[in-house]
């Protein structure tokens, strides 16, 4: 008699219920996340199993599931559906006949084959099939069976979320595979973040670092930490205000592509791109973007502008919109979702940034911002989560579904990039757009990986700007 357990509840099945020949089964199939929450939980983390670069030269040359993640669905199995709630495992003897590889599914039989009347103890076999019908663990597994009959509400397990900004970025970095690295100016790397960041993104394959400022302490820093500076230019200048100097000049000669802001103030930064004598200015409003990846949201998220722009006008926000929706269009996204945010999704005449929101989508209707999907005002709830704006009436085509948060002001925008920074682990990049080169522009507090991530985006800009000069030769 085949076994099944009502999907609500867990009902177990004692002695004198079963027979030999009763059976139940489960079906699973690998994910990638089963692989990692297994070796969370265990503590597993041989490079054979988990490591994509390190399995292709193992024994399977793919990535394989731990041997005890099937072995877990056999005990899954005994727990909840045969004999089910109850049941007391004495003994396993498993063979694992081949490796479960990503994207396998696994069905999961046990079957009654004895019964042990004095002990009430209950003999099963075991095995697990891949979709192709092939044998992956085969078994026998001994278990006391329940005294009691039970039947217990099923208990909902809690949303897991695997927050692996390392894999994260690395994702990002193979962005840019195959593209030569750039010339990039470093403005002032006289702390170890800025310049570990620096050197990390010229292994990476991303960049040819120019570190300008004062030559001793750099090396002092690079000595202190162990960081090899040997590969990489120097160009010696007295303080900050010249380093800062000394880079837009090399952008203006075109011996740079980029710029990457030190340990050096941003406004200190910012005046020597922004002179109207020597900088980098172009006919755009100089913005910012941070480019977002959040665990918990299934598409990436540039905010704009939370840090060059501090209020910005109407007109303002209009360039502020068409650099993020380029910067959308460079890393692959041909239809950006744009939402207008405030704290409210209708037109109120006493809140300017609803005023703003609607002038900027028919703006957008009418040709004067181009190559995205405008919608607002939005708040942010609507902005990012369709439940919420189903909740609130709202049909759209971006609610929800946001790719592009345009803030009202620096301080929002500013606020809302540093709270999924630090509490929802987002891996964040920062870039200057508007200006004649792509400008890296993180925090003096912003580690190394984001200095990374904020490198690959500089980096597919200057290419995309590489590119787009030769198409008008």
């Amino acid at each position: 008699m085949r076994i099944e357990t009502h999907q609500n509840f867990l009902e177990s099945r004692t002695y004198d219920e079963l027979h030999v020949g009763d059976s139940s089964e489960l079906v699973r199939t690998l994910r990638a996340e089963d692989i990692q929450l297994f070796a969370i939980m265990s503590g597993d983390v041989n490079p054979a199993i988990g490591d994509l670069a390190f399995s292709k030269s193992g024994m399977f040359r793919e990535v394989i599931a731990h041997g005890m993640w099937s072995a877990s669905l056999i005990s899954t199995v005994l727990g909840t559906q045969l004999p089910g709630p109850g049941t007391i495992l004495f003994d396993q003897s498993l063979r694992f006949v081949r490796p479960v590889t990503l994207g396998d599914t696994i069905t999961v039989m046990v079957t009654v084959k004895q019964m042990f009347a004095h002990n009430q103890h209950i003999l099963f076999d075991c095995s697990c099939v891949n979709q192709e019908g092939m044998q992956v663990v085969q078994g026998t597994a001994e278990v006391l069976a329940p005294s009691e009959k039970v039947r217990t509400k099923r208990v909902d397990l809690p949303d897991i979320t695997i927050s692996d900004k390392y894999s994260r970025l690395q994702n990002l970095v193979a962005r840019a595979k195959g593209l030569p690295p750039i010339d990039m100016a470093v403005v002032h790397p006289c702390d170890l973040e800025s310049l570990k960041g620096a050197l990390m993104a010229a292994e990476a394959g991303l960049i040819d670092p120019i570190l300008i400022g004062p030559e001793p302490k750099i090396r002092g820093i690079a000595d202190e930490y162990g960081l090899d500076l040997r590969q990489h230019r120097i160009v010696n200048v007295k303080h900050s205000h010249e380093s800062a100097a000394m880079a837009v000049t090399l952008i203006r000669s075109g011996d740079a592509e980029a710029l990457m802001k030190g340990s050096l103030h941003t406004d200190e930064l910012m005046a020597e791109v922004v002179s109207r004598a020597a900088g980098l200015r172009t006919a755009r409003r100089i913005s910012h973007v941070f480019l977002m990846d959040v665990p918990t949201y299934p598409r990436p998220i540039l905010i704009t502008d939370a840090a060059i722009n501090i209020a910005p006008t109407l007109e303002e926000k209009v360039h502020i919109i068409q650099n993020a929706i380029d910067l959308a269009h460079i890393i692959g996204i041909p239809e950006p979702k744009v939402a207008i945010l405030s704290a409210v999704e209708t037109i109120n005449p006493k809140i300017q940034s609803t005023l703003d929101a609607a002038a900027l989508c028919k703006m957008a209707d009418r040709g004067q911002i181009t190559g995205g999907l405008l919608d607002g005002p939005l708040a942010f709830d609507n902005a990012v989560s369709i439940d919420a704006a189903r909740t609130k009436g709202i049909s759209s085509a971006v609610a929800g579904r946001a790719e592009i948060l345009v803030v009202p002001d620096l301080e929002s925008g500013n606020m809302v990039a540093k709270q999924l920074e630090y509490l929802a682990n987002a891996l964040t990049a920062g870039i200057v757009l508007g200006a004649k080169v792509p400008i890296v522009l993180t925090s003096r507090a912003d580690t190394a990986e984001t200095r990374i991530a904020s490198c690959v985006i500089a980096t597919l800009i200057a290419h995309y700007n590489r590119n787009k000069v030769l198409e008008t030769e």
